[in-house]
């Protein structure tokens, strides 16, 4: 069976994708043949040569909120975007096409409804973003991750599915995580996730309350690879060095480190992207959410108060960062073990363990039609 896949630009496209793409390989063996259609960034480009699937890159128009000169070149990426998918789709002829969101989707998706190829969909976060508003039209089917999802798109042909995690992610050991971090087991510890790219705000924000945190926990913090040198300098300077005495800073998590900050965390403090709430989901970790101030759609917040409303996770928007509120949430949770468990129950029912296999059954079946 042949297959394309399109969506990405980012970690929260690729990974999910990748997690399909496994499952498909696990069910289809030998007759899986993939192909990606993606933008050509970095992470693309990596992801899928770890991967073993065959890449295509194509020009494609990035939708902004905002003022920006590349709003007018953009203008013209598109269409050269969609004559390249008309290209690539007329030699390679899949059987169906599994599409992740994001702008580079929308060409590929669109010369595949021309060429009346069959279309599944994805929607990681609670609003949908443009792309997929746009190509729910062209699309045989729509798979969801967040129940209030459901009224965005036609109900015939939408369905639950949950977000898919990478495999593991909640399999970490805490024996192996504490030689790792050189952490005690006399204090809690508190992980930070800032995003695959890190955040200045909640770094800033972490540092300012660094020496009181320190009193009583240990602090992973993920701070980005363009912040990490800042943070380190910020943090020495309050008398915290990186790695000693239970603060350890990082630019970046592979997979594995990443799995044992999880199993080592009391609670997590993080943005509030549709992927890392469905990690966190599948720890089962109290979680203090910040959205992004400016996401598109605003899609973050709408995320946090998903889980917000049903008491899976407390909810700090930038604009209430100050010290010490921020602080107090901390405090407030950690000191607090029924609402500790009660938070980790709620934020678990965020968790579909069977995400990537039901969505890879779902794109195998739409293929054979």
């Amino acid at each position: 069976m042949r297959i394309l896949l399109t969506g990405g630009g980012s970690g929260g496209h690729i990974f999910p994708l990748v997690s399909v793409v496994r499952k498909i390989k696990e069910k289809l063996g030998p007759e899986a043949e993939l192909l990606y259609v993606g933008s050509g960034v970095s992470i693309e480009k990596e992801v899928m040569q770890q991967e073993g699937i065959r890449a295509k890159y194509i020009l494609a128009g990035k939708i902004r909120r905002y003022f920006s000169p590349l709003n007018f070149l953009d203008l013209f990426k598109t269409p050269i975007g969609f004559i390249q998918s008309l290209w690539i789709l007329m030699a390679y002829m899949p059987d169906v096409v599994f599409s992740k969101g994001g702008y580079v989707s929308v060409p590929v998706v669109i010369a595949s409804w021309i060429y009346r190829i069959p279309i599944i969909i994805h929607e990681s976060d609670a609003t949908p973003g443009t792309a997929n508003k746009i190509l729910e039209k062209f699309s045989d089917r729509v798979a969801i991750a967040y129940p209030g999802t459901q009224k965005y798109f036609e109900s015939s042909k939408t369905a639950m599915f949950g977000n898919p995690v990478r495999e593991g992610i909640n399999q970490g050991s805490k024996e192996k995580a504490r030689e790792v971090f050189g952490f005690t087991e006399s204090r809690p510890v508190i992980l930070v996730l800032g995003g695959s790219q890190g955040s200045e705000v909640i770094n800033e924000a972490i540092v300012k309350i660094l020496p009181r945190l320190m009193d009583n926990y240990q602090v992973i913090h993920q701070t980005g690879d363009r912040n990490y040198e800042e943070v380190v300098h910020l943090a020495a300077e309050q008398g915290f060095k990186a790695g000693r005495e239970g603060y350890y800073p990082v630019s970046f998590m592979d997979l594995e480190m990443l799995k044992g900050a999880y199993a080592l965390a009391d609670l997590v403090v993080s943005r509030a992207g549709a992927n890392i709430i469905a990690e966190i989901a599948a720890n089962s970790k109290p979680t203090i959410l910040i959205p992004l101030e400016h996401s598109a759609q605003d899609h973050q917040r709408m995320n946090a108060y998903e889980l917000a409303k049903v008491g899976g996770a407390l909810v700090l928007e930038e604009s209430n960062l100050g010290e010490n509120i921020f602080f107090e949430k901390i405090e407030k949770i950690m000191k607090d073990e029924n609402l500790k468990k009660n938070m980790a129950e709620k934020i678990n029912a965020f968790y579909h363990p069977e995400a990537a296999d039901n969505i890879a059954e779902g794109v195998i079946e739409l293929g054979k039609k």
